[in-house]
């Protein structure tokens, strides 16, 4: 009775539900909702991660280990909030590879991409408005970029290599989503933090090389709010290069025909 007495929200009432058919909140959504966030928590906290550190004046090594864990993070938790709601792609490269497994259509895959890049610039504004402009400046504001001969580094990469090694972390990470997420046989119980990891390891290796951006849309929104679209092309067409691979090696090779013919249920599609 104290219960009922007490002031409660009544959340029951205000449900999207009441105000929306349920097949378009469960298609189109809930789901499309679900993909703007992931990509606002990875520009959000990994991006501002940078700045942070930046801010702080933390040593390159120090900050290496703090960008990697901010975004590894940042995914990882998306994902195991919401990953059962619309997959956890997050990424427009994943939502190709997943596309070109079978397991989302072309017009809801456009609609996953454009709701991912929405939450990424939705996220650099918001970084734009918190971190004053000398900090955005010195760090680039975070942009993933290419380490060119003349930037004072002993890492050298150029376009060349740059391309190369955002193909081989973009194929790592789908390698594994697919192992963990679709395969039946995987661990689905630790995808989040398989995931997490491996977006982790991967930006200790490439990001003083490329950024390590692996995902076009954690490029394209601090490059369309900052105006800065240096090398583009790069953080879009190889991660979606080595998302297509790894989707073929797992989806064609790996896995047996008859797991393929197993759709996973939506609560297990993480």
């Amino acid at each position: 009775m104290a219960q009922e007495a007490d002031m409660m929200v009544p959340a029951d009432e205000f449900n999207a539900e009441n105000f929306m058919p349920r097949d378009l909140l469960e298609t189109w959504v809930r789901p499309l909702v679900a993909e703007a966030i992931g990509p606002f928590a990875l520009v959000f906290l990994g991006a501002g991660a940078i700045l942070t550190a930046t801010s702080q004046g933390w040593g390159d090594g120090g900050m290496l280990v703090v960008v990697a864990l901010a975004h590894g993070l940042a995914i990882g938790l998306m994902i195991a909030a919401a990953g059962h709601i619309s997959g956890g792609h997050y990424n427009p490269a994943v939502t190709v590879g997943m596309w070109l497994g079978g397991k989302i259509g072309l017009v809801k895959g456009i609609g996953y991409i454009i709701a991912q890049l929405v939450g990424a610039v939705i996220a650099a504004l918001l970084l734009r408005y918190i971190f004053l402009e000398e900090v955005r400046e010195a760090a680039n504001f975070a942009i993933p970029s290419v380490n060119y001969d003349g930037d004072g580094d002993a890492l050298i990469v150029g376009r060349a290599r740059a391309f190369v090694t955002e193909v081989v972390l973009t194929f790592f990470l789908m390698y594994v989503i697919v192992g963990v997420a679709i395969d039946k046989r995987g661990p689905h119980a630790i995808a989040a933090l398989a995931i997490g990891l491996t977006i982790t390891a991967d930006i200790l290796m490439g990001g003083p090389l490329t950024g390590a951006a692996m995902n076009p849309a954690r490029h394209f929104g601090p490059a369309l709010v900052d105006g800065d679209f240096k090398d583009a092309w790069i953080y879009w067409v190889a991660p979606i290069l080595g998302a297509a691979l790894a989707s073929i090696v797992q989806n064609f090779i790996l896995i047996p025909r008859e797991r393929q013919e197993e759709r996973p249920e939506p609560t297990e599609h993480h």
